[in-house]
């Protein structure tokens, strides 16, 4: 069941890429074009239950197609140490290839956003981490998303391994690509009515004076809040060589939200 269908008269020579954002336009290839509302609700996908930094989380157990593979997630892979911080997993079981998913159980809106998250610099190239909000119900404000996401998407030779944006990110100006250094860093985000203002810091804590190694800040397209959720991904995307045959972990220390 989806929240909305589209139905399009096109021409032949009509290509439409593999996934988008939202209906493509009249014009051109596209003769008529026809969108209705999906009817009912979707039901609650089965999750598992977790605490971290204070907040509590939902953990994914079905499959997803993000990153342009239909990913499976397992919660074996998601969990939280002794001493607190969380780890997220990518394995491999009789089923195949696994991944993890953590859910905010509610939405937090503007306010700063502080993730700090260890070693990730050299991570395997068809593999990515995303922190990001996502609102399920959104389609037409692209589900309010923004994004810290690190990897390389596939590309082995890639010196960028992490970016920031917001959706979608096929619009000029809406992604900025940068090289993540190694050790332990802590990334921020200012989150609040036209502006997002992303920040990455070295260490595992944001001094009085410390000066961001990148930073970025968007003023167009910013979403608003709505019943967005933050959300941790830790998943597989299309690479050139395939994944290499082991298991890989991330580790993220801490979660801090201020109004």
């Amino acid at each position: 069941m989806g929240y909305e269908y589209a139905a399009l008269l096109v021409d032949p020579d009509y290509h439409p890429a593999p996934t988008i954002d939202v209906a493509p336009s009249m014009g051109g290839s596209v003769v008529a074009l026809r969108i209705v509302n999906g009817v009912g609700s979707l039901p609650d996908l089965p999750t598992v239950p977790l605490r971290f930094s204070g907040y509590d989380w939902k953990v994914r157990t079905t499959d997803s197609a993000r990153g342009g593979l239909n990913n499976l997630y397992d919660a074996d892979n998601v969990w939280t140490d002794k001493s607190g911080v969380l780890h997220l997993r990518i394995s491999n079981k009789p089923k195949g290839w696994t991944c993890a998913q953590l859910i905010l159980a509610r939405s937090l809106g503007y306010g700063i956003y502080n993730f700090v998250v260890s070693d990730t610099a050299r991570l395997d190239p068809g593999v990515v981490l995303s922190l990001h909000t996502h609102d399920q119900a959104a389609g037409d404000q692209h589900f309010r998303e923004w994004d810290i996401e690190i990897g390389r998407w596939g590309r082995a030779t890639s010196r960028e391994n992490a970016q920031f944006g917001i959706q979608p990110f096929y619009v000029p100006g809406n992604l900025a690509r940068f090289t993540e250094p190694p050790g332990t860093l802590t990334y921020s985000i200012l989150w609040e009515p036209g502006r997002a203002e992303f920040k990455a810091y070295r260490g595992s804590s944001i001094q009085s004076g410390a000066h961001p190694f990148y930073e970025h800040t968007f003023t167009a397209g910013v979403p608003s809040p709505g019943q967005e959720h933050l959300e941790f991904m830790f998943y597989i995307v299309a690479s050139e060589k395939g994944l290499r045959q082991k298991n890989t972990e991330v580790i993220i220390d801490e979660f801090e939200y201020l109004p």
